[in-house]
């Protein structure tokens, strides 16, 4: 069996989804992920069948990996205590709270555990979505990039932490002990820098250009280490991989700038585009065909629970026009959500119809809010002062 023959058309799809963005006019612009979740569909079972998800598995999961390394590496930890970190938090809740009362009254749900699937699903941000977006469009810095960050980041952590807690094989006890266990590592790895020997650091610095690039195999090691523990203490791979981002942004040695354009090249050259593409390849469309109304539903459930609050509690923070942007942005979801109807269908908390519709309605989202969010943009950079700057 010819093991890489799957993996050209996986590599044609991700070189042809950026020539085809840039090909695009700008106020109509479909982000990349878009083109490469369509081009999976395209060249996975669905459609031509030339590859499928289980032939690209490995390069799947790193690339999922140094998505939320990277976004955690872009997210400062000082917005969790500002004022918009606050607000973030509390649209995340106020989404639950919301999402939970829409569940209790269209599914009526005989168990706590199917309620709290519901729920959590309506509560996902894609915070990996978000950052390429922010990034191409030159917003990541900006007052308006930064609370997107930080509302995402709600998005992603806030159903990571409810799926352990109340959707894990484990007793809630034990998952919260879990829990405080991983951060408490997390929080040494962090540390560990501050301790090292000189001479460990003078070795690591002299060999991170050239053949040796110690630097950005040291960041391969944490992210690889940290998904690892994540997974062995049975928790999504992604909180692993976002927490690894925050601790790389706290001790990236050597030369930083260079560290983040070696990261870039890794991540969204070779490991991202597969991630997304598998992640086409892998939809049931059959399902999502079967019953096109449900995704539609849910789509449209999926915007008032996530965007309606921060509509609301980011009244003061953002100008109106971008805090619609932000309540669209905050509502695409999409790979944790996988992950999450997953879990639940696994464990028969859902009908495989309904996580079907329920990721068939994350593709919509990330299709089309995003792009309805950028024809926002040029009206909001007009209006506020919170223009995009340059990485």
């Amino acid at each position: 069996m010819n093991v890489y023959a799957p993996l050209v058309p996986v590599f044609v799809v991700a070189l042809l989804a950026p020539l085809l963005t840039a090909l695009m006019p700008v106020r109509s612009r479909l982000p990349q992920v878009v083109l490469l979740l369509l081009g999976g569909v395209l060249i996975g079972p669905a459609v031509l069948k030339l590859a499928a998800p289980d032939d690209v598995t490995l390069l799947s999961d790193l690339g999922m990996g140094f998505l939320f390394l990277l976004a955690g590496y872009e997210l400062e930890p000082s917005l969790f205590r500002e004022r918009v970190g606050r607000l973030a938090g509390a649209t995340w809740c106020t989404s639950l709270l919301l999402a939970a009362v829409v569940v209790l009254v269209l599914i009526r749900p005989d168990e706590e555990e199917v309620l709290a699937a519901g729920a959590i699903a309506l509560t996902t941000t894609t915070l990996g979505v978000l950052l390429p977006i922010l990034r191409d469009g030159g917003r990541l810095d900006s007052r308006f990039g930064r609370a997107v960050m930080v509302v995402g980041a709600y998005g992603e952590l806030g159903p990571i932490v409810a799926m352990a807690l109340l959707l894990g094989t484990r007793g809630s006890g034990v998952a919260a002990l879990l829990l405080v266990l991983f951060a408490v590592l997390a929080v040494a790895v962090a540390l560990v820098p501050s301790f090292r020997a000189p001479m460990a650091g003078r070795l690591v610095l002299g060999a991170e250009h050239g053949t040796g690039q110690s630097t950005l195999r040291l960041t391969v090691l944490l992210l690889v280490g940290l998904l690892s523990v994540a997974s062995a203490f049975g928790f999504d791979a992604v909180l692993g991989a976002f927490v690894g981002g925050m601790v790389l942004r706290r001790w990236a040695p050597g030369d930083i700038s260079s560290l983040e354009k070696k990261l870039d090249a890794v991540a969204f050259g070779v490991f991202v585009p597969v991630f997304f593409v598998s992640s086409g390849m892998a939809l049931d469309v059959a399902s999502i065909a079967a019953a096109p109304g449900l995704p539609l539903v849910l789509f449209a459930l999926m915007v008032v629970v996530r965007g309606g609050p921060v509509l609301l509690w980011l009244r003061g923070e953002l100008p109106a026009t971008e805090r619609v942007q932000a309540a669209l942005y905050s509502a695409t979801a999409l790979p944790l959500l996988v992950a999450l109807t997953g879990i639940a269908v696994q464990r028969d908390l859902m009908s495989t119809a309904t996580g079907a519709a329920l990721v068939g309605a994350g593709v919509l989202s990330v299709m089309v809010l995003p792009l309805v969010a950028g024809r926002l943009t040029s009206r909001s950079s007009g209006a506020t002062g919170g223009s995009p700057s340059p990485r």
